[in-house]
């Protein structure tokens, strides 16, 4: 991930001094918090609703809600610890945490659930942002290189830790487990970071753009309200009301931010971003790629425990396998997509793809006497096309970004990533619960996620060569 933080050349950096192995395993640690409870809710899902008795569409929520927060206030999180320290707002943000983790642990309905997710969502939009700001400020030269190659590999490490633990803890302690062992570790990690990780800021914070969020949340909302709660509630008119308010929203939005940079300002989503071949056509793979992966991981949960009664410790092993190929196959991306290019997204969504069609086949063949080991190819295929698709997607995306435009590109990114994932699950968990969940259910939703990875497998041949 990444956030709103321009080349520190171009903006120099106050306080400045070297960051040392603790503050790095602290730092880290708070990058890694943010996407294991993204995977490791997943896990919970179903006896989440087994307990508080929820509806498909709350369910949806609950991972929703916490994507959409982080995705609106990540560029904003990152331009506050420039202002007010990186030190302060990862503080601040961890501390935060901790406190919506415990507020989700103790949580005694559905609703008050989807709000703490809320919350917690925008906690983590204050906490993440300020790695790679500490680690950009406090690095240089060979070793910013390394710890730069240790963050990237937190994403697919969160992912086979979320997996695993999600497992473990659901099936010895229940649901709120999950969300309570946020709490003895986001407390070590505050008083870690107060005596380990130096102070930063930058000489000229940008500020906070508040019309372009606020209307980014209401075009986001009118799209994803409708699209969640509709099939529940037989579609009501409001609806389709809002569902025909949100292109006009988007619009809104686009004309603020384009007028905005005009005028000379910062926007959240520059357009003259969009002008960069590289990241025009790269955000079109992004999107379909990540609505596919977070629409996956929330139909394949649930189908796991609810329609093969695996239980959470086997369900979190049997997309194990997916978790380990993308961590393995991300720390190998870089050498495979310097000898090929662009060729390299090509490759691996179609190992994704070979995959995604090797699950369809077994689910129905061997449908309902499916077992752990029955996902093991199309898994281990999925995660080593998805490990290989997602590192150098974003190489390509940025190799174009001008140097003075560098945060805000990786911003926009960051965002389109956060905001597709909730959009997955709102997309494909409602096709999947129309469906009745079925094994057919299943299959359908897999179909339209091999679908979205054949035209990705086309559509990167159009893209720039990453290596320049």
């Amino acid at each position: 991930m990444a956030n709103d933080l321009r080349d520190t050349r171009t903006r120099p950096v106050l306080l400045r001094r070297e960051l040392g192995g603790a503050g790095l395993f602290t730092v880290l640690l708070g990058a890694a918090l943010a996407p294991i409870d993204l995977f490791i809710v997943n896990v919970a899902l179903p006896t989440i609703n087994a307990e508080l008795r929820t509806s498909s569409a709350a369910l949806e929520w609950i991972v929703a809600a916490y994507g959409v927060a982080f995705a609106l206030l990540l560029v904003v999180g990152g331009r506050l610890g420039d202002a007010f320290g990186r030190r302060r707002l990862f503080m601040t943000g961890l501390s935060a945490f901790t406190l919506t983790s415990l507020a989700c642990g103790i949580a005694p309905n559905a609703t008050v659930l989807v709000m703490a997710r809320a919350a917690q969502g925008a906690a983590a939009a204050l906490l993440v942002p300020q790695v790679l700001s500490i680690i950009q400020a406090t690095t240089s030269g060979e070793r910013r290189a390394r710890i730069l190659g240790y963050y990237g590999a937190t994403a697919g490490l969160a992912m086979v830790v979320g997996q695993l633990l999600g497992g473990v803890l659901v099936s010895a302690g229940g649901w709120r487990a999950v969300f309570l062992v946020n709490v003895p570790i986001g407390l070590a990690g505050v008083l870690l970071a107060r005596h380990t990780v130096p102070e930063t800021r930058a000489a000229n914070p940008l500020g906070v753009d508040r019309w372009g969020t606020a209307l980014l949340g209401l075009t986001l909302l009118t799209l994803l309200v409708p699209l969640m709660e509709g099939r529940a509630l037989g579609w009501p008119a409001w609806c389709w009301v809002l569902l025909g308010l949100c292109p006009f929203a988007a619009a809104v939005f686009l004309a603020v931010e384009r007028r905005m940079e005009a005028a000379g300002g910062v926007p959240l989503l520059p357009m003259s971003i969009l002008r960069v071949a590289s990241m025009r056509r790269g955000l079109g793979i992004a999107v379909p790629f990540f609505i596919g992966f977070g629409g996956f991981m929330f139909v394949y949960a649930l189908t796991l425990q609810n329609g093969l009664r695996l239980g959470p410790l086997a369900s979190g092993l049997a997309l194990s396998p997916l978790a380990v190929a993308f961590l393995v196959m991300s720390l190998y991306s870089s050498r495979i997509a310097n000898r090929l290019g662009r060729r390299a997204v090509v490759l691996g969504a179609s190992v994704q793809l070979l995959g995604l069609l090797v699950l369809i086949g077994t689910v129905a063949i061997a449908w309902p006497d499916l077992t752990v080991l029955h996902f093991v190819p199309g898994t281990l295929l999925c995660g080593a096309g998805q490990g290989l698709t997602a590192p150098t997607m974003f190489r390509v995306i940025l190799s174009r970004v001008p140097g003075e435009l560098a945060g805000a590109g990786s911003g926009v990114l960051t965002t389109t990533q956060q905001t597709s994932l909730a959009l997955g699950v709102a997309i494909l968990g409602t096709v999947f619960a129309t469906l009745g969940g079925t094994p057919a259910a299943l299959i359908t939703c897999t179909a339209i996620q091999a679908a979205l990875v054949a035209a990705i497998a086309v559509a990167a041949n159009r893209l720039p060569d990453p290596r320049g």
